[in-house]
Order: structure tokens, then C-alpha cells, then sequence
């Protein structure tokens, strides 16, 4: 698993030395979920291993983690359909504040920045607030930015937080149809 981690270090180095003249896009997503659980419950699903019990299709790799689940400094991966494995870094898990960030690379295309924050809405709900920052590192993370649209984006965040508020309700996964 270190492996992993030493060619990611490697493949961004090259990377630097390969684009000289590349000129990187870059695009912010943001949403502001509602999710029907108070925080800290809505805060414990925003892990790796535990997003596997309630979004479809969801797969990971964990690579590092001294608890076995989300933590500070943690680094896991995930498979993309035609692309390598994307790898994230836990950059900030805060319980108490109830804020998360995740910087994750796919090489030979973009990195992202995403951050989550739960907070209160009533007496047993959430506003989720999600932040996505992509960068292309390459003309095809350009590409991929190009083609992030506004409609593309939405699908995707609505259909995680009909996901959680489904498992949160009944206990299970909401099947993509």
C-alpha cells in the first residue's frame, strides 16, 4: 500500500516537469443538502467504509487508516470507469465542528478539493453544505472540468442525499435505477 502512495508522489512530480506550458481549469461545485437526522448522525455516514452501506455503487480501497474508518490523515482509494484509481487524503475531520475535507488526485487528470459541513436545521435535521474544487493537472482534467456541468453535478449530490435520507429511514441502500 505504500507503493501507492510513493508513485502518486512520483506521477505528480512528473507531472510538474511534463506541463510546463499547460494552463489548468478550474470549476467550485456547491450544494446544500437536507438530510432528515440530527448532525452527529448525518456527520458518522461521512466515511469511506460506512458510505458503502448507504450509497449504491460505492467502492473503496483503504489504504491507510489507524481505526479502520474516517479519520485525520486516513488515505483510501476508488475506482473510476476508464480512468486509474482516484486517491484521497483525509485532510480535515472535525467531529465537533462537524466538518470534513478530503483532497483527492486522479492521475494524469485533476485533483479535488472537497470539504462538508453539517450543521443543525430543527430538531431532527441537517443542511449539509458541500464544496467540490477540481483542478485539471492535464488536458484531460481540463476535459473532465468542461464537461462537469451544473446538471451533471446536481444529479450526483441529489442523489447521495436521497441515498442517506432513504437509509437513514429505512436501514437501506437506495438502488440507482
Amino acid at each position: 500500500m505504500a507503493n501507492k502512495a510513493l508513485n502518486l508522489i512520483v506521477d505528480l512530480a512528473e507531472l510538474s516537469m511534463d506541463n510546463a506550458n499547460f494552463i489548468a481549469r478550474r470549476a467550485t461545485r456547491t450544494y446544500c443538502q437536507t438530510i432528515h437526522a440530527i448532525p452527529e448522525r448525518v456527520f458518522q455516514l461521512l466515511c469511506p467504509v460506512r458510505e458503502a452501506e448507504w450509497l449504491d455503487g460505492w467502492q473503496h480501497t483503504m489504504i491507510f487508516s489507524e481505526s479502520g474508518l474516517v479519520e485525520e490523515g486516513a488515505v483510501f482509494s476508488t475506482p473510476h470507469d476508464g480512468e486509474a484509481e482516484t486517491v484521497w487524503i483525509v485532510t480535515k475531520h472535525d467531529p465537533t465542528t462537524r466538518e470534513i475535507e478530503f483532497v483527492r488526485f486522479t492521475p494524469a487528470s485533476r485533483i479535488c478539493v472537497l470539504r462538508i459541513a453539517v450543521r443543525a436545521k430543527g430538531e431532527n435535521s441537517s443542511l449539509v453544505d458541500i464544496s467540490y474544487t477540481y483542478t485539471g493537472t492535464t488536458p484531460a482534467g481540463n476535459a473532465f472540468i468542461d464537461r462537469l456541468t451544473d446538471e451533471a453535478f446536481m444529479e450526483a449530490v441529489s442523489f447521495w442525499e436521497q441515498s442517506m435520507n432513504y437509509f437513514l429511514q429505512t436501514g437501506k441502500k437506495l438502488i440507482k435505477a
